[in-house]
Parts: C-alpha cells; sequence; structure tokens
C-alpha cells in the first residue's frame, strides 16, 4: 500500500532538497572549475558547465607544482596513521572494556578528558618534542601525535563491552593467551567498530590542515590540503588551477565517504549498545 503524503513530510523534502543543493554545489563549482581554462573561470556571467572543457589546468597542477608528490604525502600519512590509530585503539579498548586493573576507570576517565582537549593547549610542548626527536618537517612529526586519539580508544571500548565475558573465559580455560585471545575471539565481534574507526580515522587525518600546517614546511614534504592552500596565496588569481587543486584533493575523499558511508551511522550507533 503506497503511503500516503501529508503536509510535513511534503515542506521537509522541499527543504531537504534545498539545503542539498546548497550543500553540493561548492564541490559541484569546484569539480567543473577544474576544467575550464583561466578565462572561462572568471568569466562574467559565470559560466555553469565548462562550453570547452580542457585538462590544462591538470597538466599545469601535475608539472609546474609537485602535485603528484603532495597527493601521496596525503595518501601516505593517512593509511599510516589510519592503522596506528585502529591497531593501538582496538588494543586499549578492549583492555578497558574487558579487564579489570587498579585505576582502570581513572584512565578511561583521562581519555575522555582528552576527547576536549583542543590541540591549540598542547602546541607549544608537542613542538618542542617533535624539535627534540629531531623529525620536524617529517611524516613523522604528522603521525606520531595523531596515534594516541582519544575518540578512537572511546569508540572500540564502546564495542567491546560487547563482547561476551564467557566467551573470553572459554578461550583462556583453553589455553589461549592474550593475543590470539584477542585476535581470535575479541577481532571479529569489533570488526563493525574497526572499519568505522578506519574511516573516522582517515578522513579526519587526510583534513588535519592545523597539524600539517605546524609540523611540515618543506615544498616537498607538504600534503595535497597544504599544498592547494600554499598556490592559493602564491596563484590567488588562477582560479582554474586552484579549483584543480581542490578538486585533485577533494576526490580521494569523496570516493572513500561514499564507499563506506554505512560504517559512519555503525561507528555512532552500534558501539553505543550494550547487547
Amino acid at each position: 500500500m503506497k503511503k500516503k503524503s501529508t503536509p510535513f513530510t511534503i515542506v521537509s523534502t522541499v527543504v531537504l532538497s534545498i539545503l542539498t543543493v546548497i550543500f553540493v554545489f561548492p564541490f559541484y563549482w569546484i569539480m567543473t572549475g577544474a576544467f575550464k581554462s583561466q578565462g572561462d573561470a572568471v568569466k562574467i556571467p559565470p559560466q555553469w558547465w565548462p562550453t570547452n572543457p580542457t585538462i590544462e589546468q591538470f597538466q599545469r597542477l601535475l608539472v609546474q607544482n609537485p602535485a603528484a608528490r603532495w597527493l601521496l604525502n596525503s595518501v601516505l600519512i593517512a593509511l599510516i596513521t589510519m592503522l596506528a590509530v585502529c591497531l593501538t585503539s582496538a588494543l586499549a579498548g578492549y583492555v578497558l572494556a574487558k579487564k579489570r586493573f587498579y585505576g582502570q576507570k581513572i584512565l578511561f576517565t583521562v581519555f575522555i578528558g582528552a576527547m576536549a582537549l583542543p590541540k591549540q593547549v598542547i602546541l607549544v610542548p608537542l613542538v618542542n618534542m617533535i624539535s627534540w626527536m629531531g623529525i620536524h618537517d617529517t611524516m613523522a612529526a604528522v603521525i606520531l601525535p595523531l596515534i594516541g586519539w582519544p575518540f578512537g580508544v572511546f569508540l572500540m571500548k564502546q564495542f567491546s563491552e560487547n563482547i561476551p565475558t564467557e566467551l573470553l573465559e572459554s578461550a583462556k580455560i583453553d589455553g589461549c593467551n592474550e593475543l590470539r585471545t584477542f585476535s581470535s575471539i575479541a577481532f571479529p565481534i569489533v570488526k563493525p567498530g574497526f572499519a568505522a574507526l578506519a574511516i573516522f580515522t582517515f578522513i579526519n587525518t587526510w583534513n588535519d590542515y592545523f597539524m600539517q600546517l605546524v609540523m611540515l614546511s618543506s615544498r616537498k614534504n607538504l600534503t595535497i590540503p597544504l599544498g592547494v592552500a600554499t598556490m592559493q596565496a602564491e596563484l590567488s588569481t588562477n582560479y582554474g588551477l586552484i579549483m584543480a587543486g581542490a578538486a585533485l584533493a577533494a576526490i580521494p575523499i569523496v570516493v572513500i565517504f561514499l564507499i563506506f558511508q554505512k560504517y559512519f551511522t555503525q561507528g555512532i550507533t552500534m558501539g553505543a549498545v550494550k547487547g
């Protein structure tokens, strides 16, 4: 039976459609502008669709600017950080959820408090530590401060609460050590949370402009978001080239989001329900 449309449904659909167009339009404008020549990009009235599409801006971006290197840097930083955060958060969340030890609640409270702590508060000691370690202007300078992500520990702890204690005790009786118990019993249960955290971490790291700006300085070591920002300062009038760089920076993250978007809602809802 066809559901009858109510005035509220009609109005909400119209409002959501308008909001969708408003939010999608900047991305549409960047993607179409990337295939326009410099003259077409600044033409008044504007061209809503490139009448003479060209890849000239992408060629200039990749030849005259190290955009390919920037993109590779972004991918490596995001992937390495994602793997490190997921592994450490999964282990820490499992321990905080299923193990009992002195100071457990205090430790978890510290993680919760750290979630509300802005990066700017710890910036000076963090930069001093990175300089002391001699890794400033390297990928490690961006990756290491991001590994201990409090949100990741919190998320994986919530998922680990769903692991039946009886299964862990049975594994212990069967002679499994802690690592074997985690990999064979706990990990398959928290795998949805692990996947959700992987996507959260990848997107958060890719868009972490602030940390990249502080830790990276040489042109060859920049990431694609930082490189595009540098181009905006140097080529403020070349809108076609700037939009090509913005499109190159946006495409990977949009693809990741579209493929794994279901894990975003799972990461928020499933881990919050203890079964």
